[in-house]
């Protein structure tokens, strides 16, 4: 995550100020003592004691007997009423846990926010291979499964958008080629499902498949995530794109034979 001076540009009120002290926290910092709080949050040593005692008091953050602060759970508790994230969750998760049962591996569930895919759920077993994502956690659209479903689906703008961005490399096999993201892309229109292959660990492969819902528009992006080496990617596409059908027949998405 940027520091919170890139992340939040926001003008100097207090409810800048704290947004300013929370973005301080991302998945590599997520506990901080008051003087590193301060500065990655570019404010006044003692602006920051305030503020983090009000929070604290609140439930928005939390003190160690280390004296180090990270997130609380009344935070958590809020942002889980996000209407997008609740209703999709809940509808999906009997589905989630059904396909998980059958594969016994990484099974997750995410959504479209501006360039990037926020993974909303995910369920894994101690056998599944490993994995960097995590519930809130982010990654951008050309390296993932479900990112190549929610890209594929989004607005012919965005496309644009990412195809002229410059695609962060993670492994070898990254697309960062434009144009053979664009192919990739018409082919999981014409499929309906995506795999991405190597491209954010060596070790993993993602299969994908768009949930849709009312008006038959993509909502979200399923995938199971197993080991690269000893699977063959063609053998979970029935059961993935088994459970995104039925998610989508939940929110309430027209019959497939109807589109």
């Amino acid at each position: 995550m940027e520091d919170a001076r890139q992340t939040w540009r926001v003008a100097e009120t207090v409810t800048g100020r704290v947004l300013r002290v929370l973005a301080a926290f991302s998945a590599e910092r997520p506990e901080l003592g008051l003087t590193e709080l301060s500065r990655r949050a570019h404010l006044p040593l003692s602006t920051t004691h305030r503020l983090v005692g009000e929070l604290s008091e609140w439930g928005a953050l939390e003190r160690g007997t280390d004296g180090r602060y990270r997130v609380g759970l009344r935070l958590w508790e809020v942002g889980a009423l996000a209407p997008r994230g609740l209703g999709l969750r809940e509808s999906a998760m009997p589905f989630l846990e059904d396909l998980y049962e059958v594969t016994r591996q990484n099974v997750q569930l995410a959504v479209l926010d501006g360039t990037d895919v926020v993974f909303v759920e995910r369920i894994s077993g101690r056998g599944a291979v490993n994995v960097i994502t995590r519930v809130g956690g982010r990654l951008p659209l050309h390296a993932t499964g479900v990112g190549l479903v929610l890209l594929a689906y989004a607005p012919p703008e965005l496309q644009e958008q990412v195809l002229a961005s410059p695609l962060k490399r993670y492994t070898e096999r990254t697309m960062c080629d434009p144009d053979e993201l664009r192919r990739a892309l018409a082919e999981v229109r014409r499929t309906g499902v995506a795999v991405s292959d190597r491209q954010i660990e060596l070790i993993s492969l993602s299969v994908a498949a768009p949930v849709r819902g009312v008006q038959d528009e993509v909502v979200a992006a399923l995938s199971v995530v197993v080991p690269a080496e000893t699977s063959d990617a063609r053998a979970y596409v029935p059961v993935v794109r088994a459970a995104a059908r039925g998610i989508s027949r939940v929110l309430g998405a027209p019959e497939p034979r109807r589109r």
